[in-house]
């Protein structure tokens, strides 16, 4: 996961994700160059993977949805997502359970 653009700000993690709408069920796919891939089962209008995008990731690192925010990238599959409240070691961590499971 090295390739993989992490970065610790004052209000917590900022990283970028590749999301990949329509999918069967929502889950963390690996890495995509140096974005983490996220499969949503929400379709790509009206917001609505943005939407299932932000609760996905706060219920997969344990924060509350408000603490999750699209930074860049609220119209595309390319986003730059901030997470308010851990740090890049707490990041890691509760990735690396995830990716256990696949």
């Amino acid at each position: 996961m090295t390739a993989w653009r992490i970065t610790e700000t004052r209000e917590g993690v900022q990283f970028s994700l590749k999301i990949q709408p329509r999918a069967a069920k929502n889950e963390v796919a690996g890495l995509q160059g140096d974005a983490l891939k996220v499969r949503l089962t929400a379709p790509p209008v009206d917001g609505e993977a943005n939407e299932a995008c932000i609760k996905f990731l706060a219920q997969l690192l344990g924060v509350a949805k408000s603490a999750v925010e699209i930074v860049t990238g609220h119209t595309g599959r390319n986003k730059i997502v901030l997470v308010r409240g851990i740090d890049k070691e707490q990041l890691m961590k509760k990735l690396s359970k995830n990716f256990s499971k696949n």
